[in-house]
C-alpha cells in the first residue's frame, strides 16, 4: 500500500464494536487472568503487548506501527516528547566515557542536551559541519557510538548528504541517527536510504496543530545485522541482569531489537512514556499529513522565491531555491517538497523585532509545523542559549528570522509580510 492509504489504515482491526475511529484504551494496568499468565508477562514470554502501560498500550502501539510503516521501518517507539525520543536513543547505544558525533547545525535544545546533559552523564560530543561530512572520519574512535544529524536542520535549513554520512558510519560499524521532524516520511524516508535510526518530534507536522507533545523512535529492517556481534554494542551482545541474562541480540525480538531495548529498558526504568490520548491525536494527525505537508511545502516555495526578490532581505534559506546550496540535495534526497520551513536574513536584529511585531497573520511562537504560520527570532529563543562562537557554526544570526508557514492561503501570507517589511523601510 501507498503512504497515504498506510496513514488511514495500517495496523488497526475494529473492535467488536467495530468503531471506524481507534479506540483511546486509558489504562495504567491490565488484568493478568492468572499467576502463571502475570508471570510470563513480566518475562516477556508474551512480548511487551498489555503489561503497563509504561512500557507499551494498545492506542500507542498502533502509532508505533502506523509510523514504521511509513519509515518502511520494523519497529517503533512513542516517546513523551521529541526530546526524550533523542535523549533516549543515545542512552540505548551511549554509556559513560562514550561519545557521539553530531552536525553543528542542530535544533538549539538538540545542542543543549548533547553540550550539557549528557555531559553530566558523561557521554561527551564531538560536532561536524553538515556541509562537511568528510569531517567526521577524524571525529571517530573506539568508544564513538553515533553520528547523529538533521534531515533538514532547524532553523538554518540545510540539507545533509545523507549517502556520504551513511556510508562513513557503515565504514566505522557506527548507527546513524536522524531527527526527521522537519521532512516527516512523506517528504525523505531517511530508513530506506541507509540510516539505522529516525527520531521524530510528533509534536510538529505529525499532530499539524500544535495540540500534544509527544516522540517517536523508529529503527530500519535487520538493524540487528549491524548490532549483533559489534564491539561498539557490547549491551546488546552480553547478558542483561535485569531479565535473567536475556541478550538482546539473540532473542525474538531482535526484528526490533533497538527499540525493544529501549522500551524495556530505558522506558521502564525513566518513565518517559506517551499518553495514549496524545498518541490517538498523532494518530489523527498521520491521516492527513501527506495532505497537509503539500501544502506546507508548496506555500513556503512560494513565500521564498517572493523572499528572494525583497530589498530587505539579504539571504533566504530553502533548500528548493536554485540559490540554495542544498538545491541539488534536495532533488536528490527530497519528495512532494521542503517542508514549511524557511529562514531568512535582514540586516540586524532591530529589523527582525520591527517586522516579528508587526506582522498579523504569523504569530511568535518557538514551535513549528502548526497548521497555522508562525515566526520566530531563534536567537533570542530557541538558541538563546548558545554562546556567539555556537551561533556562528550553527548558522544563526542576529538578524535571522525563522518562518512555519502553515497552510493558509499564500497571498495572505505575503501581504503580512510585506506590510510589516513596509514598516522597516519607513
Amino acid at each position: 500500500m501507498e503512504q497515504e492509504t498506510l496513514a488511514i489504515h495500517s495496523q488497526y482491526i475494529k473492535d467488536r464494536e467495530r468503531t471506524m475511529n481507534i479506540p483511546i484504551l486509558m489504562t495504567t494496568a491490565y488484568d493478568f487472568g492468572t499467576t502463571d499468565f502475570a508471570a510470563s508477562s513480566f518475562n516477556l514470554e508474551q512480548g511487551t503487548d498489555n503489561v503497563y502501560t509504561r512500557v507499551g498500550n494498545p492506542t500507542n502501539a498502533i502509532l508505533e506501527k502506523r509510523i514504521a510503516a511509513l519509515e518502511g521501518g520494523s519497529g517503533a517507539l512513542a516517546t513523551s516528547s521529541g526530546m526524550s525520543a533523542i535523549f533516549y536513543s543515545i542512552l540505548n547505544i551511549a554509556n559513560s566515557g562514550d561519545n557521539i558525533i553530531a552536525s553543528n547545525q542542530l535544533y538549539g535544545g538538540t545542542i543543549t542536551l548533547f553540550t550539557q546533559t549528557l555531559k553530566k552523564l558523561g557521554i561527551t560530543v564531538k560536532f561536524f559541519d553538515v556541509d562537511k561530512p568528510q569531517e567526521i572520519e577524524s571525529l571517530v574512535d573506539e568508544d564513538t557510538k553515533c553520528i547523529f544529524f538533521e534531515s533538514i536542520s532547524n532553523p538554518s535549513i540545510d540539507l545533509p548528504d545523507f549517502e556520504k554520512i551513511i556510508d562513513i558510519a557503515n565504514k566505522f560499524n557506527l548507527l546513524s541517527i536522524v531527527d526527521s521532524t522537519v521532512t516527516t516520511p512523506i517528504l525523505c524516508q531517511p530508513l530506506l536510504l541507509g540510516v539505522d535510526i529516525v527520531v521524530h518530534s510528533a509534536s510538529k507536522y505529525i499532530t499539524g496543530q500544535g495540540t500534544a507533545i509527544g516522540g517517536l523512535i523508529v529503527e530500519r529492517k535487520n538493524l540487528v545485522e549491524k548490532i549483533k556481534e559489534n564491539a561498539r554494542y557490547k549491551h546488546f551482545n552480553e547478558p542483561e541482569p535485569s531479565y535473567k541474562g536475556l541478550v538482546f541480540s539473540d532473542c525474538p525480538a531482535t526484528p526490533i531489537l533497538f527499540t525493544f531495548r529501549a522500551r524495556i529498558v530505558l522506558l521502564r526504568d525513566t518513565g518517559g512514556c506517551l499518553s495514549p490520548f496524545n498518541a490517538w491525536i498523532f494518530i489523527q494527525g498521520l491521516e492527513t499529513l501527506s495532505i497537509r505537508i503539500k501544502k506546507h511545502s508548496s506555500n513556503a516555495l512560494e513565500i521564498a522565491l517572493w523572499l528572494e526578490k525583497q530589498d530587505i532581505v539579504k539571504k533566504v534559506n530553502y533548500p528548493f531555491l536554485t540559490s540554495s546550496t542544498s538545491y541539488d540535495l534536495a532533488k536528490k534526497y527530497l519528495k512532494d517538497g521542503a517542508s514549511g520551513l524557511i529562514s531568512f536574513e535582514v540586516e540586524n536584529l532591530d529589523t527582525a523585532k520591527t517586522i516579528l511585531d508587526n506582522v498579523k497573520i504569523f504569530s511568535i511562537v518557538a514551535n513549528i509545523g502548526d497548521s497555522k504560520s508562525i515566526i520566530n527570532h531563534s536567537a533570542s529563543t530557541t538558541h538563546q542559549q548558545l554562546s556567539p562562537e555556537e551561533l556562528k557554526k550553527a548558522g544563526i544570526s542576529e538578524g535571522l528570522i525563522r518562518l512555519s508557514i502553515g497552510i493558509e492561503d499564500s497571498d495572505d501570507l505575503i501581504n503580512d509580510l510585506a506590510q510589516a517589511f513596509e514598516l522597516v523601510k519607513n
